[in-house]
Protein backbone atom coordinates (compact mmCIF):
# COMPACT_ATOMS: atom_id res chain seq x y z
CA UNK A 1 0.00 0.00 0.00
CA UNK A 2 1.11 3.48 -1.19
CA UNK A 3 0.41 6.99 0.79
CA UNK A 4 0.77 9.50 -0.90
CA UNK A 5 0.27 12.97 0.67
CA UNK A 6 -0.11 16.32 -1.19
CA UNK A 7 0.75 19.67 -0.23
CA UNK A 8 1.35 23.63 -1.60
CA UNK A 9 -2.29 24.45 -3.24
CA UNK A 10 -3.30 27.70 -2.53
CA UNK A 11 -5.30 30.89 -3.94
CA UNK A 12 -3.18 32.70 -6.65
CA UNK A 13 -3.87 35.47 -9.37
CA UNK A 14 -4.21 34.76 -12.50
CA UNK A 15 0.02 34.72 -13.87
CA UNK A 16 1.04 33.46 -10.19
CA UNK A 17 2.75 30.53 -9.69
CA UNK A 18 2.63 27.42 -7.06
CA UNK A 19 4.50 24.49 -6.18
CA UNK A 20 3.12 21.34 -5.19
CA UNK A 21 4.34 18.59 -3.47
CA UNK A 22 3.71 15.17 -3.25
CA UNK A 23 5.63 12.84 -0.58
CA UNK A 24 4.86 8.96 -1.14
CA UNK A 25 5.53 6.24 1.16
CA UNK A 26 6.81 4.58 -1.41
CA UNK A 27 7.61 5.09 -5.54
CA UNK A 28 6.09 3.74 -8.34
CA UNK A 29 7.90 3.67 -11.74
CA UNK A 30 4.78 5.92 -12.94
CA UNK A 31 3.88 9.18 -11.08
CA UNK A 32 1.71 11.79 -12.28
CA UNK A 33 -0.43 15.38 -11.56
CA UNK A 34 -4.45 14.59 -12.40
CA UNK A 35 -6.85 17.07 -11.58
CA UNK A 36 -10.73 17.65 -11.58
CA UNK A 37 -11.87 20.88 -12.28
CA UNK A 38 -15.88 21.54 -10.90
CA UNK A 39 -18.17 20.07 -12.67
CA UNK A 40 -15.63 18.46 -14.77
CA UNK A 41 -13.89 14.52 -15.17
CA UNK A 42 -10.67 14.72 -13.61
CA UNK A 43 -8.14 14.62 -16.07
CA UNK A 44 -4.38 14.14 -16.53
CA UNK A 45 -1.97 16.86 -15.95
CA UNK A 46 1.85 15.58 -15.97
CA UNK A 47 3.12 12.10 -15.43
CA UNK A 48 6.84 11.00 -15.15
CA UNK A 49 8.32 7.74 -15.27
CA UNK A 50 11.24 6.69 -12.86
CA UNK A 51 13.60 7.05 -15.84
CA UNK A 52 12.15 10.79 -15.70
CA UNK A 53 10.34 10.49 -19.38
CA UNK A 54 7.62 13.51 -18.86
CA UNK A 55 4.66 13.96 -20.80
CA UNK A 56 2.31 16.76 -20.30
CA UNK A 57 -1.59 17.67 -21.45
CA UNK A 58 -1.35 20.09 -24.09
CA UNK A 59 -3.35 22.71 -21.26
CA UNK A 60 -0.21 23.04 -19.68
CA UNK A 61 2.69 22.67 -22.04
CA UNK A 62 4.96 25.82 -21.16
CA UNK A 63 3.54 26.76 -18.15
CA UNK A 64 3.83 23.58 -15.56
CA UNK A 65 7.01 21.09 -14.63
CA UNK A 66 6.97 17.99 -12.93
CA UNK A 67 9.98 16.63 -11.44
CA UNK A 68 10.88 14.24 -8.80
CA UNK A 69 13.08 13.50 -6.29
CA UNK A 70 13.26 9.57 -5.97
CA UNK A 71 15.97 9.67 -2.82
CA UNK A 72 12.75 11.62 -0.88
CA UNK A 73 10.50 9.95 -2.91
CA UNK A 74 8.57 13.37 -3.51
CA UNK A 75 7.31 14.39 -6.56
CA UNK A 76 6.94 17.89 -7.37
CA UNK A 77 4.95 19.99 -9.98
CA UNK A 78 5.79 23.26 -10.71
CA UNK A 79 2.49 25.79 -11.98
CA UNK A 80 3.83 29.02 -13.30
CA UNK A 81 1.44 31.53 -15.12
CA UNK A 82 -1.70 30.24 -14.10
CA UNK A 83 -5.20 30.90 -15.19
CA UNK A 84 -8.42 30.82 -14.09
CA UNK A 85 -9.34 27.23 -15.79
CA UNK A 86 -6.23 25.85 -14.02
CA UNK A 87 -8.49 26.14 -10.78
CA UNK A 88 -9.00 22.59 -9.46
CA UNK A 89 -8.34 20.29 -7.55
CA UNK A 90 -4.82 18.50 -7.99
CA UNK A 91 -4.05 14.89 -7.15
CA UNK A 92 -0.67 13.13 -6.78
CA UNK A 93 -1.04 9.38 -8.24
CA UNK A 94 1.26 5.89 -8.77
CA UNK A 95 0.93 3.81 -10.79
CA UNK A 96 2.11 1.26 -13.52
CA UNK A 97 3.03 0.82 -16.87
CA UNK A 98 0.69 0.60 -19.86
CA UNK A 99 0.68 -2.28 -22.10
CA UNK A 100 3.78 -0.62 -24.84
CA UNK A 101 6.03 -0.58 -20.85
CA UNK A 102 6.01 3.28 -20.67
CA UNK A 103 3.39 5.24 -18.97
CA UNK A 104 0.27 6.54 -19.68
CA UNK A 105 -2.93 9.12 -19.17
CA UNK A 106 -5.47 6.41 -18.26
CA UNK A 107 -6.34 6.81 -14.80
CA UNK A 108 -6.80 2.57 -14.58
CA UNK A 109 -3.05 2.45 -14.64
CA UNK A 110 -2.60 4.19 -11.35
CA UNK A 111 -3.33 2.28 -8.12
CA UNK A 112 -2.91 5.33 -5.32
CA UNK A 113 -3.90 8.50 -5.24
CA UNK A 114 -3.58 11.31 -2.57
CA UNK A 115 -6.26 13.12 -1.40
CA UNK A 116 -5.92 16.38 -3.11
CA UNK A 117 -4.58 19.76 -2.96
CA UNK A 118 -7.06 22.80 -4.04
CA UNK A 119 -5.57 25.42 -6.30
CA UNK A 120 -7.73 28.52 -7.12
CA UNK A 121 -6.57 30.81 -9.56
CA UNK A 122 -8.41 34.53 -9.42
CA UNK A 123 -8.78 36.57 -12.36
Amino acid sequence: QVQLVESGGGSVQAGGSLRLSCVASGYSFCMGWFRRAPGKEREGVAIISKTSKMYYHDSVKGRFTISQDIAKNTLYLQLNSLKPEDTAMYYCAAGRVGNLGNCVWSQSNYNYWGQGTQVTVSS
